[in-house]
């Protein structure tokens, strides 16, 4: 009878280079990629940002979330932007939010933004209110992710090491005032 300890120590090693990356993550490395937070963008597409204040609804959900979080306008529209220091699934895509508040949502079809990266939109409405809202993930590298699933399983197993930038631009439809958009 064959000695079992070589293929059990082959296992043993297999299993550990598997399970490796998955640490890593989980302490929040960012494979030497400054994690430090150097402020909010003051312009968005060519556009000057005002910062708004956060809604209570932002403030508690955004509590124990890894980053930081602003809401912005540009004059026409609201923007969201969240900066993200460790891959979290405490970032979730925009439609679920405007579900959990009332909103029924239609997928719209991908858009680009003034760098050429696809945005994940979609159409907001409740009552008379009617939105469009696109999101982008971007890292500090130039790779961008659509929707918050794709960007999620990137981070995870370090194809991008971050930090992240979380971009949800919200438009009323018909309506020039748009500096309450997200916090209806």
């Amino acid at each position: 009878m064959r000695s079992r300890g070589p293929l059990l120590a082959f296992l043993l090693a297999a299993l550990a280079a598997a399970i490796a990356p998955l640490l890593d993550q989980a302490g929040g490395s960012t494979s030497g990629t400054s994690t430090r937070f150097g402020g909010f963008p003051t312009h968005y597409e060519g556009h000057a940002l005002t910062e708004l204040p956060l809604t209570q609804r932002e403030v508690a959900f955004t509590r124990n979330s890894p980053g930081r979080v602003g809401r912005f306008t540009d004059g026409t529209r609201e923007i969201i932007i969240r900066w993200i220091n460790a891959p979290t699934r405490r970032l979730h895509p925009a439609a679920d939010c405007f579900r959990g508040s009332g909103y029924s949502t239609t997928p719209l079809p991908v858009r680009r933004d003034a760098t050429g990266a696809a945005m994940g939109c979609f159409r907001a409405s409740r009552r008379a209110d009617n939105m469009t809202i696109c999101e982008v993930i971007r890292d500090d590298r130039g790779e961008t992710w659509p929707d918050v699933s794709a960007w999620y399983w990137h981070a995870m197993f370090s194809s991008s090491p971050g930090p992240w930038w979380s971009i949800v631009v919200a438009e009323r439809n018909g309506a020039a005032d748009s500096s309450q958009l997200l916090s209806d």
